[in-house]
């Protein structure tokens, strides 16, 4: 992706945040020259991967694959092992119409998928085999704000405003706005983007970005070469 698309993407996704009235910390309004600036006592934000991530799956086509995130909150890795600590994460998302995140599960991460606003977000759904690859044949149990609903292999399940899933880890999923641009919240156990997504084909996680401009604010997987 080229620098300057990353840039009118960001832009776009903030205000889209801010209509809905969600309220980004501070730290997502500081300048790549203020986060240089402040290294030293920001290791919280680097070390968590905190901040603004674009992708598009390395598929050069981020209006038909592609997210756009936000980190706001991310717990400890060493803390899982024992079970206490801070054990969760918190992202803020934009699906775009039509706009689809591929066919992927998680080895350790649960989370739960919130609708805050916008269009219908559809959630393709499948169980894993006893192998941990995609069963295309049994249906899946999900929990829907409490409620258990039944979705068979490759069914969609459609969340309005405010309804949301429980996805819990071995469970495929693949996901897009419908009529709208979604605004999508993320509340998981501890969050490793690097390590674990499994994607169902060979896909990148972050984009490779071309550099035609400054950029206007960093992305998570800009802060090993920019910080």
């Amino acid at each position: 992706m080229k620098r300057s698309r990353v840039n009118e993407i960001l832009r776009q996704g903030e205000e889209f945040i801010r209509s809905f009235g969600y309220v980004l910390p501070p730290f997502a309004d500081w300048t790549p020259e203020e986060m240089k600036h402040r290294r030293a006592a920001i290791d919280g934000i680097v070390d968590a991967r905190l901040g603004w991530d674009i992708t598009d799956y390395g598929a050069g086509d981020f209006d038909r694959r592609g997210l756009f995130l936000f980190t706001v909150r991310n717990g400890n890795q060493e803390d899982l092992k024992h079970g206490r600590g801070m054990l969760y994460a918190e992202k803020i998302m934009i699906s775009r119409r039509d706009q689809l995140a591929p066919l992927h599960t998680h080895a350790i991460k649960a989370e739960d998928i919130i609708n805050r606003g916008g269009g219908t977000l559809c959630i393709e759904l499948f169980g894993s085999d006893p192998e941990g690859g995609i069963d295309r044949v049994s249906p899946v149990r999900v929990p829907t704000d409490g409620v258990m609903r039944r979705v068979d292999a490759g069914g969609v399940l459609r969340l309005e405003p405010g309804e949301s899933v429980t996805l819990l880890p071995g469970v495929w999923h693949a996901f897009w706005g419908e009529k709208e641009d979604v605004l999508i919240g993320e509340v998981s156990t501890v969050n490793d983007d690097v390590t674990d997504n499994i994607f169902a084909e060979p896909i990148a996680r972050f984009s490779e970005i071309e550099e035609d401009e400054e950029p206007c604010r960093l992305l998570v997987s800009d802060y090993a070469t920019r910080l």
